[in-house]
């Protein structure tokens, strides 16, 4: 049977979304076979994939209200070591910071197996947050949906893979034994009154209209019947996913989540988006989620997961911010805090030119910007870092830099941007500054100069000036 089947069932409704009358003319049923689809004309495994195109589009259809939910202390912890309780609670609480009034960081996603997962999460309940919601993964079977139960959560996630690369070789079913097997297990979750959240895993690669949306159909039946929203998380489990017009299903990103919509039922709040980066379309592939109709993406922190890792957090806090033109309420400055703690305390490496976070992402090595950022930080920084994220531009000296870069570092380094008090490149004593630092390149030196050096050669050349402007720096700290 070819993904084209389907009963005919024509009705004609009225969109409240573009104020007229759609026709839907498509009921898609389950279509099951003996052997699974590999897409082998797209995922033929010993070349790179291909991406289809068939020239369809679908109408965007941006939700009125977005948000942004974590699975750092899940999918992202898996790819690290373990945290320990107090740093699973101290991030807890910098999503809180970072998620603001409103709750734009939503909801946060525990395991629940060992002793330490339920300590963590009972710690973070405990401080009693209405964001982020604490929220579980678990197996699909009868003691996990009552440990849930008892621990108070009121939402889990609970996998359904859907693509035949699961269904058939590594459970080894077949399409209509896994559709039996999952609805069982979401009508298991409901009948303890608690809100399943579904993991289709491997939505790129999977059957769409002769698997995903007859099961998402299902899934909307019921949660028409029990009462209880059943949400889809729609996992792009292996980064296939395309945000490209007229890319075709299964890898087009518009396209699952319009047919989620329009041929499944569900309302955008009930879609999530999950992605990861094995193709470098982790944050494009979230935000057109977004722009198609998806309410919810699913991300970690500093993008942590496995393999290439997930969404960046930070990364889509900004393209909120981007897309809404508002941060509404959002901390911004509690990215960086999770930055620092991450390496200061966990122990986690950033690469230092990571977007946002990384400790050279705002810093300049070219004598011309530094130039630039010494008359106008804007001519060469992406908005104001120090004033959003506490990050303030700065210049990494080197023998590039020239007199601008180390006037803009000593700016930079004792806070005088603002204070009326900023250096010159035209100064004396950074003149005599860069003699000093030129001879350490002259000399065979090829790394950067740090902060400690250059304040050793200011309080050498000029230790008058050096502590005017550290008495100065005192003071804005102050």
């Amino acid at each position: 049977m070819s993904y084209l089947d389907f009963e005919q069932q024509h009705t004609l409704e009225f969109s409240n979304s573009t104020n007229l009358f759609e026709q839907s003319a498509y009921k898609f049923s389950l279509q099951d076979r003996e052997d699974p689809n590999l897409y082998r004309e797209i995922f033929d495994y010993d070349s790179v994939p291909k991406i289809p195109f068939n020239h369809r589009s679908v109408p965007m259809h941006m939700p009125k209200e977005i948000w942004l939910t974590d699975t750092t202390f899940r999918d992202g912890q898996q790819s690290t070591s373990p945290f320990t309780v107090n740093q699973i609670v101290k991030l807890f609480s910098l999503l809180h910071r970072l998620g603001g009034k409103k709750g734009i960081v939503r909801q946060s996603e525990f395991f629940v197996y060992t002793e330490k997962d339920r300590e963590a999460l009972s710690r973070c309940l405990d401080l009693g947050y209405e964001f982020p919601e604490v929220t579980s993964w678990i197996r699909a079977n009868e003691k996990d949906f009552e440990l849930v139960k008892e621990l108070g959560i009121k939402e889990t996630g609970v996998l359904l893979s859907c693509s035949d690369y699961h269904i058939y070789k590594k459970m080894g079913l077949t399409r209509a034994k896994a559709m039996d097997k999952y609805l069982g297990i979401v009508k298991s979750i409901l009948s303890k009154g608690i809100r399943p959240r579904c993991h289709l895993e491997d939505i790129t690669r999977a059957d769409y209209y002769g698997f995903v949306v007859p099961l998402a159909t299902e899934l909307h039946k019921l949660s028409v019947e029990s009462g209880i929203p059943i949400k889809i998380r729609a996992c792009d489990t292996m980064g296939y996913g395309i945000s490209y017009p007229g890319a075709a299903l299964p890898r087009s990103v518009p396209g699952i989540i319009y047919g989620l919509r329009h041929y499944a039922g569900f309302p955008s709040r009930l879609i999530e988006w999950h992605g990861h980066n094995d193709f470098y379309k982790v944050v494009t592939n979230a935000a057109t989620a977004w722009l198609y109709g998806c309410s919810g993406i699913n991300c970690s922190m500093l993008g942590i997961g496995e393999r290439t890792g997930n969404c960046p957090l930070e990364a889509m806090v900004i393209e909120y911010a981007q897309l809404r033109g508002t941060t509404d309420g959002m901390d911004l400055t509690a990215i960086t805090d999770i930055a620092r703690f991450f390496e200061d305390d966990i122990g986690y490496e950033i690469p230092p030119r990571t977007p946002f976070v990384g400790r050279n992402f705002n810093v300049t090595r070219a004598g011309i910007h530094a130039d630039g950022l010494l008359k106008d930080e804007e001519i060469y920084n992406i908005f104001n870092t120090n004033k959003l994220l506490g990050r303030p531009c700065t210049v990494a000296v080197d023998s590039h830099s020239g007199l601008a870069g180390i006037a803009h570092w000593i700016n930079g380094f004792f806070r005088l941007n603002g204070t009326g008090e900023e250096v010159d490149k035209k100064s004396e004593f950074v003149a005599l500054m860069k003699m000093k630092v030129d001879a350490e390149y002259a000399n065979g030196r090829n790394t950067v100069m740090g902060d400690s050096e250059l304040e050793s050669i200011m309080r050498e050349v000029d230790f008058t000036e050096y502590k005017r402007l550290s008495h100065i720096h005192e003071k804005v700290s102050h």
